[in-house]
């Protein structure tokens, strides 16, 4: 398995996580999005650091992964919810 696309999904899911962890607490889920970006931008450069063959070569490229990383898992949330919508409006009719 190639290791670049483990580390992105790896910083995707422990952002994921942050969040859920975020919507338990009483900070408005607005911010949800920045906080998940900022984690995936300190893992991304952590991960340069410290995990061979991540897929950045400078820190700045390291950080861009990790944001988009990070922002995956929002996103990912609102793809999942939005489906899970528009199931629940099919099957009521």
């Amino acid at each position: 398995m190639n290791t670049e696309i483990v580390y992105v999904a790896v910083i995707t899911i422990i952002s994921y996580l942050i969040a859920q962890g975020v919507k338990a607490t009483s900070l408005d889920n607005k911010w949800i999005p920045v906080i998940c970006g900022v984690c995936g931008a300190v893992m991304g450069f952590i991960g340069l650091k410290v995990m061979p063959g991540f897929p950045a070569d400078d820190p700045l490229t390291a950080v861009a992964v990790g944001v988009v990383s990070g922002l995956a898992a929002t996103g990912s949330h609102e793809i999942a919810k939005q489906l899970s919508v528009k199931t629940d409006e099919n099957n009521k009719q």
